[in-house]
């Protein structure tokens, strides 16, 4: 299934540039490790050193936060869109 990634400034060298790239994979976690075939690097800034997800990045499938559904088993519908959102810290 084909989806549309949102890519947050912080993670865009990754990208290229890119705000926006197309990924395949009917899972978030199918979708990250597709992210992460195309553009190295870019997995390691999401999930953590035990294959979850980052405490402080948040993760949209059609703006339903993953964390209140399924997390990386969350499904990925075809044309689905994907935000990637790095948690703003300070006050």
């Amino acid at each position: 299934m084909s989806v549309t990634v949102r890519i947050p400034t912080i993670l865009r060298t990754y990208t290229g540039g890119q705000a926006e790239v197309s990924a395949e994979g009917a899972t978030l976690g199918e979708v990250i490790a597709d992210l992460e075939k195309n553009h190295t690097g870019i997995a390691a800034r999401v999930l953590d050193d035990q294959g979850k997800l980052r405490r402080f990045v948040n993760v949209y499938v059609n703006d339903d936060d993953v964390r209140f559904e399924q997390g990386l088993e969350t499904a990925t519908p075809e044309g689905a869109g994907v935000s990637i959102i790095p948690a703003v810290a300070g006050g």
